[in-house]
């Protein structure tokens, strides 16, 4: 078996301002159903900012970033993890498109994500088990 690993810290107040200066930024990042999650909170933004660290640490555990080919631009990789909440709140991973075929050839059998947030911090992390395969990026 193998485990991926990754972490990501995000600035609540640097992720309002992208969210808030760039039209296009919430659409291009989250899914309809986390923008609907995070806009039904009174202070939407350390919810946004958790779930973008979210999707940060799942890129990172598979070992890519955002500026990568089909990161951050148009509805990059970053769309392609989607942070979903079972009904007791536990957040979940939902992975689609070019993740969810990498997490295929990766034989990722189990993900877990943790998220934390302040006002002003937010953290997660996402673990990955698979079986072994061969070491290859989309």
């Amino acid at each position: 078996m193998r485990l991926y690993q990754g972490v990501d810290l995000v600035e609540v107040a640097r992720l309002k301002e992208a969210y808030e200066r760039h039209e296009a930024f919430g659409e291009d990042v989250f899914t309809e159903a986390e923008r609907a999650y995070c806009l039904k909170r009174n202070n939407p933004y350390p919810h946004f900012a958790a779930r973008f660290a979210a999707k940060e640490a799942c890129l990172k555990a598979f070992g890519l970033g955002i500026s990568e080919p089909g990161g951050l631009g148009g509805r990059g990789r970053l769309r392609e993890v989607e942070v979903e909440s079972a009904a007791s709140g536990k957040p979940t991973l939902k992975l689609s498109g070019s993740m969810e075929r990498m997490s295929a050839r990766k034989k990722i059998t189990q993900s877990t994500v943790s998220m934390s947030h302040t006002l002003e911090l937010a953290v997660a992390q996402v673990i990955l088990l698979g079986e072994d395969a061969p070491e290859k990026t989309d």
